[in-house]
């Protein structure tokens, strides 16, 4: 074989659990792309219900217990993983989180498989940095995928990888799902009736985990100061067990004297059909997100997109295109980005929702997110 001859790749995706969540969508999506191409490959995991997503597509799904973080089971699942990489031909394992990316690591040193990641989050480095050395796995790939220009950057900064190392593949949003063509009017009509959702005031949807980082105490801050009160607000998601985060919200509404135009959906299994109903799609972490696909999901829809000026929104966003970005933290310049939305026009509307749409297609969809992950399993096995 010459060395621009390329061997065929057979991949293992290597996670903690499949429920969902960014990384499971995208580990579902890169597997049926391969499977589509006839590029045989597998996920090892601890279970969940997106495994059924695997199982539909003929895709087999080894169960492991890879959301451990005790280093003697890590190892244990290392021996597994590289039975199941020796007995299935695996040539690429790709790890996509911390603590399976040790077991998958050790799995590849011993068999000879190539060893790549994809760097989702900057991960917290704890105390004194201590967890550096934890983190530092996702770096040992030959190559390693950054989601984002913002993860790169870190990726150089926080651990001196080269920029040489490092493949840039956005993460995307699914086309099939998210376009205003594939939401019909009985899922509108439905969602309509199960939330209560008035249909004579703009809707405005903040849709994402109840968690502080993602902004909701300010955006109800925010909603206090808006001039327009003409809307209605859904904020959606779980609080995951984060009660007292959640109860706090429900009172800043009480104290703002926002009830009524404030409501809390805790899960809905039809989120395009949420965002089709939306005005205004708001994505308003505190810190930087690592993309933020709320934000292109939005735009995917043809919506008009708020966003923070900080990690990945500068990335997906195009201020004054297909959205806008307001300061982060600063409930003042939120409050009057949702009041120029509630102003604009119906033709202003809909140039920006085409542009939005337009932004999406160019950039973010989920064939050039395949495509490119598929080049970088070419490309590492040359």
């Amino acid at each position: 074989m010459s060395s621009d001859e390329v061997k065929q790749p057979v991949v293992l995706q290597v996670l903690p659990e499949m429920n969902h969540g960014g990384v499971e969508l995208g580990t579902v999506e890169i597997a049926t792309a391969l499977q589509e191409k006839g590029i045989k490959n597998f996920v090892a995991s601890s279970g969940g219900r997106m495994v059924y997503d695997l199982q539909k597509n003929k895709i087999k799904h080894f169960e492991l217990p890879l959301k451990t973080k005790n280093i003697f089971k890590m190892y244990i699942n290392s021996l597994r993983l590289a039975k199941i990489i020796k007995e299935n031909g695996i040539n690429i394992v790709h790890a996509r989180s911390r603590a399976p990316a040790w077991s998958a690591y050790w799995a590849a040193k011993k068999t000879g498989a190539v060893f790549l990641t994809t760097y989702h989050g900057t991960y917290g480095l704890g105390p004194f940095k201590l967890k550096k050395y934890y983190n530092r796995v996702m770096t040992y790939g030959k190559l390693v995928i950054a989601i984002s220009e913002h993860i790169k950057k870190h990726i150089i900064s926080e651990y001196n990888v080269p920029e040489k190392k490092i493949r840039l593949i956005h993460r995307c949003v699914n086309l099939d799902n998210f376009s205003p063509e594939k939401v019909s009017q009985e899922r509108m009509i439905k969602a309509v009736s199960d939330f209560n959702i008035p249909e004579d005031k703009p809707v405005i949807s903040l849709i994402g985990r109840i968690t502080p980082w993602k902004g909701q105490t300010l955006l109800i801050e925010a909603l206090s100061k808006v001039k327009n009160k003409d809307f209605y607000c859904l904020i959606v998601g779980s609080d995951q067990g984060r009660t007292s985060y959640s109860n706090h919200l429900k009172e800043m509404v009480k104290k703002y004297s926002l009830e009524g135009k404030v409501e809390f959906i805790e899960q809905s299994f039809d989120i395009p059909a949420l965002l089709m109903l939306s005005d205004i799609v708001l994505s308003t972490a505190v810190e930087p997100e690592a993309f933020g696909r709320a934000a292109i999901e939005g735009q995917a829809m043809g919506k008009i997109v708020i966003a923070s000026n900080i990690g990945g929104s500068l990335e997906n966003t195009i201020d004054g295109v297909s959205g806008k970005l307001f300061k982060s933290g600063d409930a003042d310049d939120l409050a009057a980005k949702i009041d120029w939305a509630l102003g604009l026009s119906k033709s202003e509307k809909q140039k920006i929702g085409a542009a939005a749409i337009k932004n999406v297609k160019e950039h973010f969809t989920k064939q050039i997110m395949c495509d490119k992950t598929i080049a970088v399993y070419q490309e590492i096995l040359k």
